[in-house]
């Protein structure tokens, strides 16, 4: 069982989600929910796995809040 994070995102305009694992290029997808976008993103991760493991280019942290004055 492998493990990986995702960022999501929603556009303003349309209301799509959208995921990606960050610093793994071609790991992106979208939806018109959470479901979806999660099933869609599981698929497309599966397919490039079939291509052997990801060279990630960036290590994915976390999200950081700052707050301003």
């Amino acid at each position: 069982m492998r493990t990986f994070e995702f960022v999501v995102e929603r556009d303003p305009n349309t209301g799509v989600y959208v995921g990606y694992v960050p610093g793994w290029p071609g790991a992106h997808t979208q939806g018109a929910d959470l479901e979806e976008l999660q099933r869609n993103l599981r698929e497309v991760i599966e397919m490039l796995l079939e291509e052997g493991d990801p060279k990630l280019e960036t290590e994915f942290i976390g999200v950081r809040r700052i707050q301003l004055a």
